[in-house]
């Protein structure tokens, strides 16, 4: 079928399977938006910053388990998206990133708005192109989008001179893929699996430490079914947050820098640990040197670069987390039916203990304080399957990750790896283009907000209405709680004000509902209505400045050494 280049990348899209897009139009990339606006069957979604229009492509991918996919002009557009593909890359993201360049015969001349960005972009994606022949469009398309969803999940970059996307073509979509050097392993190994199955039984003190990768993989039913037959305690990271059910009594908790000391007590105290999608990063096992001394590991995961390269692997098993999860939970059944499986019933009890000596405390009074915003959300929206939860970076992130609850797997949608500020309220956009019958709510920081508010635009004009909950404790409160504690008290640059901006009155001139709450007795019926809208509305809690986020590891000591929260007069969170 004879078309242009342009017209071929969106029947790419669409042979893919596509459904919404996210991008700002320029003039290296043109000719693209020009067949839009002939016709397409996807869906596009007008971003108005390109790193918004990414944030919004990985929450798209995050929310529904799909490839996400970015337009972006040459030059500043394309390195607009250099962060949300940075995001993508540490997070494990299928993102598909396509870019206008300059004409072909400008391309070294410093060009206006040319820019190498398969050059800037090397070392944060899978794979990027600089399409230079209109006749391997579709081959490359074809590609990026195989590679960005086979394998560990990740991003990758297209970028198109605007002569080549105005260049006519034959079109045919291939059928397959020609990818000689890419091969993901399929399987893994079936001797390393039953050797994992083996010390899962003769373990006393047995956790499974699950990441982001069980989710990207699919397995959070596999899991679920290893743990109930095992009896076996499940932590999980802020990535992996959702994969197990947080209400079951399995689940242990979130280990890391501001986890629960109980869960970071189960995680570094095991005999033996089953490592499933997870990095052993350095947020979870703060000094590496410190963690779980006494435990082997059992590492599963897709990439086999990520096994034994922090922690030494004793069973390293390499392939896809569904099938390796539900073979392991096949050998350990074996075991059972032969009597050589122990259910580890006094460790779980151990850690029980440990969850009721060592809970998240917190100090209420007459300042509203952000964990009594977080659970009163919480309360709110319990027994729903239909919340989707994004946030920011910063206290407020800890704050989600400590106080919400989820059961379902794709329901926490944050920035791991990069801890990117900013993340939340496009992300939540792209959840919602994602999931439309889901309540999307925001939990972002006033610093977070202030650096992409500005898509709440996108929010209200394209018809995607989401909650965003500012905590606003006036300051860039992460930042601000180092310098208390390490940094003398001296306060560099950090105070942001309650003043400035006004955040329900910014929410009303974007088309918005707006609302300003700074009072416990308030708060409920405040954040009830919003939620109730059915349209995007922002809710400006003002919290305590002085409030930080506990407990907490400070930077390169052991995951033991926890600082806890110094307040004497503290209760029990959700009493």
């Amino acid at each position: 079928m004879k078309m242009l280049g342009s017209d071929a990348i969106l029947r790419s899209l669409e042979a893919e399977g596509v459904e919404v897009c996210f991008g700002i139009p320029g003039g290296a990339i043109l000719p693209l938006y020009d067949a839009i606006a002939r016709g397409t069957t996807v869906r596009h979604v007008l971003a108005r910053h390109e790193q918004g229009a990414g944030h919004m492509a990985e929450g798209y991918a995050r929310a529904s388990g799909r490839v996400g996919v970015a337009f972006a002009t040459s030059g500043p557009g394309a390195t607009n998206l250099v962060t949300p593909i940075a995001n993508a890359w540490m997070d494990s993201t299928p993102l598909v990133c396509v870019t206008g360049q300059v004409r072909r015969p400008l391309i070294g001349t410093d060009a206006f708005q040319e820019c190498d960005i398969t050059g800037i972009t090397i070392p944060i994606v899978k794979h990027s192109w600089l399409v230079q022949d209109v006749e391997e469009l579709p081959h490359v398309m074809k590609a990026a989008f195989h590679i960005a969803r086979t394998g560990r999940c990740g991003p990758v970059l297209v970028d198109v001179p605007r002569d080549v996307q105005e260049a006519p073509i034959d079109f045919e979509y291939p059928d397959a893929v020609d990818l000689p050097g890419w091969r993901p392993p399929r399987r893994g190994h079936a001797r390393q699996i039953k050797e994992a199955a083996s010390r899962l039984a003769a373990a006393e003190r047995p956790i499974l430490y699950v990441g982001g990768g069980t989710v990207n993989g699919d397995a959070c039913g596999e899991l679920r079914e290893l743990a109930e037959l095992g009896r076996l305690p499940v932590v999980t990271t802020l990535m992996g947050k959702g994969a197990f059910p947080e209400t079951h009594e399995l689940f242990a908790g979130w280990p890391g820098m501001h986890g629960p000391k109980w869960s970071n007590y189960a995680l570094n105290k095991a005999d033996v640990i089953v490592a499933c999608g997870a990095r052993f990063d350095d947020r979870v096992t703060g000094k590496l040197s410190a963690f779980a001394p006494g435990a082997s590991v059992v590492h599963l995961d897709i990439d086999a670069a990520e096994i034994g390269k922090l922690r030494n692997a004793d069973v390293p098993v390499v392939g896809p987390l569904k099938q390796v999860l539900h073979d392991l939970a096949a050998e350990l059944r074996k075991l059972s039916e032969v009597g050589e499986l122990r259910p580890p019933e006094a460790w779980l009890l151990q850690i029980a203990d440990w969850r009721d000596q060592f809970p998240l405390r917190y100090r209420r009074g007459d300042v509203l304080k952000p964990q009594t915003v977080v659970e009163t959300l919480r309360s709110l929206t319990a027994g729903r399957d239909d919340v989707i939860w994004t946030t920011g970076v910063g206290q407020h992130q800890m704050w989600a990750m400590q106080y919400l609850h989820c059961d379902r797997p794709r329901s926490f949608i944050t920035s791991g790896g990069l801890g990117t500020m900013g993340f939340g309220i496009p992300a939540a956009v792209g959840a919602k283009a994602a999931r439309p019958d889901a309540t999307v709510v925001c939990i972002d920081g006033d610093g977070c907000f202030q650096m992409t508010g500005q898509e709440l635009a996108t929010s209200v004009l394209e018809g995607l209405p989401i909650v965003v909950v500012v905590i606003n404790n006036a300051y860039l409160g992460m930042v601000q709680q180092w310098q208390e504690l390490f940094y003398g008290e001296r306060y560099s640059h950090v105070h942001l004000t309650h003043a400035v901006p006004d955040y329900a009155q910014l929410a009303e001139a974007y088309g918005a509902a707006g609302f300003t709450v700074s009072t416990e007795d308030e708060l409920e019926g405040v954040l009830q209505e919003a939620l109730a809208l059915g349209r995007t509305a922002v809710v400006d809690a003002r919290v305590d400045p002085a409030e930080q986020c506990y407990p907490m590891i400070p930077g390169g000591a052991a995951a033991l050494d926890m600082i806890e929260n110094p307040e004497e007069e503290t209760v029990e969170a959700g009493s």
